[in-house]
């Protein structure tokens, strides 16, 4: 790995992988990370959307190619591709990073080497539903030199921002104000195609 690696991530990605967890609370939900290098400091990535997948059987091979190709074909004409990848587990109280995220993580780095594997961390989530902590709510793991997945620090002067200060703010709004039922997912669209899996109307 070249240097110390950043991750900086969109307010919407951020957002609305969050809510997709919130929608699907008793349940195991991931999702992908969509970005780029930077084109001055090839050590920083830019995370520019998310696009939540499952809330169901997420270790099933062929949904999870399927939802792949598709995303990589329409963020590929924007010049973006799979930075990353979203996992919150079943349990409120469970924090450990399982087998199903680090092997899809591991799939992802095949293709795009840096990529971060973000964990939803449902005690930041509670603290900042409370006013108590205004950092990412999500744990940053990145692939070490043996390639085993590490967690980074994720309190100040952190490998992962948010590039929109205010990002926890409209967060609590959207909890607040019921957002997370609009979210779609891969899981959505298969059942019925007509659900928009890029949830272009989210935050408008």
């Amino acid at each position: 790995m070249v240097g110390e690696l950043k991750y900086e991530i969109s307010q919407n990605a951020y957002i609305k992988l969050v809510l997709h967890a919130l929608k699907h609370k008793t349940t195991a939900v991931n999702g992908v990370f969509l970005g780029r290098v930077n084109p001055q400091n090839e050590n920083i990535v830019e995370i520019v959307d998310s696009v939540p997948l499952f809330h169901s059987n997420l270790a099933l091979l062929p949904p999870l190619e399927i939802a792949l190709i598709m995303v990589e074909e329409h963020y590929g004409s924007q010049g973006l591709g799979i930075v990353g990848y979203f996992h919150a587990n079943e349990r409120f109280d469970d924090a450990e990073l399982g087998i199903v995220a680090k092997n899809i993580g591991d799939h992802i780095c095949r293709y795009f080497p840096q990529a971060a594997l973000l964990l939803l961390d449902n005690r930041k989530l509670e603290a900042l539903t409370k006013g108590k902590d205004r950092s990412p709510v999500m744990q940053l793991y990145i692939r070490d030199a043996s390639k085993n997945w590490k967690l980074v620090g994720t309190d100040g002067g952190s490998q992962l921002v948010i590039k929109e200060p205010a990002a926890n703010v409209v967060l609590l709004d959207y909890i607040s104000s019921g957002k997370w039922q609009d979210v779609v997912d891969f899981d959505d669209h298969l059942d019925d195609i007509k659900k928009d899996w890029l949830n272009a109307e989210l935050f408008k």
